[in-house]
C-alpha cells in the first residue's frame, strides 16, 4: 500500500463541493475535518472540473478553481495500485454495478490507505476493506 500521514482523509466529491458552498451539510461536516490533512483523488478534480465546464465558467475561473484545489488539497495520483484496485472492486460489484468515477474514489482511498468521507455511504457499499466516514444516516 501507498504510504501516507494517517491524519490524512480523502475527500468524495460532494464533500468538497459541501465545504465550499453554504449548504446545510458543510456545518455537519467540518468537525470531522478539522485538524486534518484533506486530500482528493484525481477523479475528484475531473469531477469538480467537468461540472464547472458544464456551468460555462469562464477560462479564469476554471484556472482559479484548479490553484484553489491545489492549494486547499494534497491531490492524490493514479498508480498502477490504484488501477488493480480499481479493476478489484469493480469485479467485487459485478453484481452490483458502481460508477467508474466511484470506484476510482474508492480505490484511491484503498490505495492510500484512507478513510473516505462520503455523503453517499450507499455508493461505496460492500466494498471489502474501505473505511467511510459520513454523516448521512439513512
Amino acid at each position: 500500500m501507498i504510504s501516507i500521514d494517517q491524519e490524512e482523509l480523502l475527500l468524495d466529491t460532494n464533500i468538497v463541493t459541501y465545504i465550499s458552498s453554504n449548504t446545510s451539510w458543510k456545518n455537519e461536516y467540518l468537525p470531522i475535518l478539522f485538524g486534518k490533512s484533506l486530500c482528493i483523488g484525481f477523479m475528484t478534480v475531473a469531477e469538480l472540473l467537468e461540472s464547472a465546464y458544464h456551468r460555462r465558467m469562464s477560462t479564469k475561473n476554471i484556472q482559479r478553481l484548479k490553484e484553489e484545489l491545489s492549494i486547499d488539497y494534497k491531490i492524490l495520483s493514479f498508480s498502477e495500485e490504484v488501477c488493480d484496485v480499481f479493476a478489484q472492486i469493480r469485479y467485487e460489484r459485478r453484481n452490483r454495478p458502481i460508477s467508474v468515477s466511484d470506484a476510482l474514489i474508492a480505490a484511491t482511498a484503498l490505495a492510500y490507505e484512507l478513510p473516505l468521507v462520503t455523503h453517499n455511504k450507499k455508493d461505496f457499499d460492500g466494498i471489502s476493506d474501505l473505511e467511510i466516514i459520513t454523516k448521512y444516516t439513512v
